[in-house]
């Protein structure tokens, strides 16, 4: 039997909302009263390749689940161009990115600090959506799951040749050191994909060493200004993470250049590393092999204090309902079935995620277990990558560090280019 449909609003707990939902939704009945046909339709976006048939089965019971509204899954929207129409679907379960944080910044979506469950989120984990510029007086996005990404490590290849996981620099490169003299690749790279450099070794080198998000807010207001005499700048601030992001490029497997994404699953599912720089999505790619491998996972240690350790984290998906819908009834009905723990919880721990709510099971997914520990105390950032507008190809300059060129001078030009973007704004 499927949890009953939420009412919208009043001033419950979750867990209190959730108990008395269940008595006072009887008399909205069960699916048959009214074909699904003859109800309002609700246009659900969700496009997360691996969680679409998930999303889309949900959509599928909570229909048949009650007889007020109909939910049509979609995976095909383009969302700016149906903001731009006032056409936008009822609602969004998507990453929670720059590009997505335009539509809050400018108001279109709507106000969800009246629904009980806004409350039961983690403060710090709403907080996250902040870091992005905001429509003041408003929760305009409900964090739905929370991605940790951090170093995924071989645990065999690591207990064969006694290496204790790291938790300074020292210790990381006296790993690397002891690896690649026993014959052992140190790090599988896959700098053929400038993404995963990018969410890689960037994210990981910077959030390690820098308050990425106190950060960024200097480089806004600093605006135009940025460059060499300014107080904050990528080639100042962030050098020292990319001078050390290099030197663990002479731990990788000689072929990275040429290697990508589907490559590094491979690899670590054979065994031919010990270390990988890739979030816990890669999991599912290299369980696939069919290999029996043991994985884990351990913040990348960027200072010799180990207080400093932190993993990177993005609010993989959450859920918004837009100023434009013509469904918002409907759309908070659906969110607020989604955000109750019995589809809320298995969800996550299907897909290897966090959870949002105060009051979120720890994950069990012995893969990911070790990142638990800094999820719950807060010790977490988000990557320093996300922030930069797509009209700069950050990625891509990245990737041609790792390549060779020169760090000072490349972060110098993404100063350049932050600071025309900034003008032109």
């Amino acid at each position: 039997m499927l949890p009953p449909l939420p009412s919208v609003g009043g001033p419950l707990s979750r867990r209190t909302f959730l108990a008395a939902a269940g008595g006072a939704l009887t008399a909205l009945g069960l699916a048959g009263c009214a074909t699904a046909e003859s109800r309002p339709t609700i246009t659900f976006h969700q496009s997360k390749p691996e969680a679409v048939p998930y999303f889309r089965d949900l959509a599928a019971k909570f229909t048949a689940s009650q007889d007020r509204f109909r939910v049509l899954h979609d995976m095909a929207t383009n969302l700016s161009a149906s903001f731009v129409r006032s056409s936008p679907p009822d609602l969004g379960c998507l990453n929670y990115n720059l590009e997505m944080a335009r539509f809050m910044e400018r108001g279109a979506l709507s106000d969800l600090s009246d629904l009980p469950e806004a409350d039961s989120i983690r403060d710090d984990v709403l907080d996250l959506t902040n870091w992005y510029p905001t429509y003041a007086g408003r929760t305009s996005v409900i964090p739905y799951s929370v991605m940790a990404a951090s170093v995924i490590y071989n645990r065999r290849i690591f207990e064969e040749h006694g290496l204790a996981v790291p938790t300074t620099w020292n210790e990381l490169i006296e790993v690397c050191e002891r690896l690649k003299a026993a014959g052992i690749t140190p790090i599988y790279g896959t700098f053929r994909d400038p993404w995963t450099v990018a969410q890689g070794m960037f994210d990981y080198t910077v959030g390690g060493m820098v308050d990425v998000r106190a950060f960024y807010q200097k480089m806004h207001g600093t605006g135009e200004n940025v460059g060499p005499g300014s107080e904050v700048s990528f080639q100042k601030t962030l050098l020292e993470p990319v001078r050390r992001m290099v030197q663990l490029t002479g731990y990788v497997n000689p072929d990275a250049s040429s290697r990508g994404y589907g490559d590094g699953n491979t690899a670590m599912a054979q065994g031919q590393a010990a270390m990988y720089f890739q979030g816990p999505w890669a999991f599912g790619e290299i369980e696939k092999a069919g290999t029996d491998v043991d994985l884990g996972t351990f913040p990348l240690p960027m200072t010799d204090d180990p207080a400093d350790l932190k993993v990177r984290v993005n609010v993989d998906l959450s859920l918004w309902v837009p100023e434009a819908a013509n469904g918002q009834e409907g759309a908070r009905a659906f969110l607020q079935y989604l955000l109750q723990p019995e589809i809320q919880d298995p969800y996550n721990a299907k897909f290897l995620g966090f959870g949002t709510a105060k009051d979120a099971p720890p994950v069990a997914d012995p893969r990911i277990v070790e990142m638990q520990k800094y999820y719950d105390e807060g010790r977490f950032y988000m990557g320093a990558s996300q922030f930069i507008p797509n009209t700069i190809p950050a990625a891509n300059y990245i990737q041609s560090i790792i390549g060779g060129a020169d760090p000072e001078s490349t972060l110098r030009r993404m100063d350049a280019d932050w600071a025309s973007l900034a003008f032109r704004a």
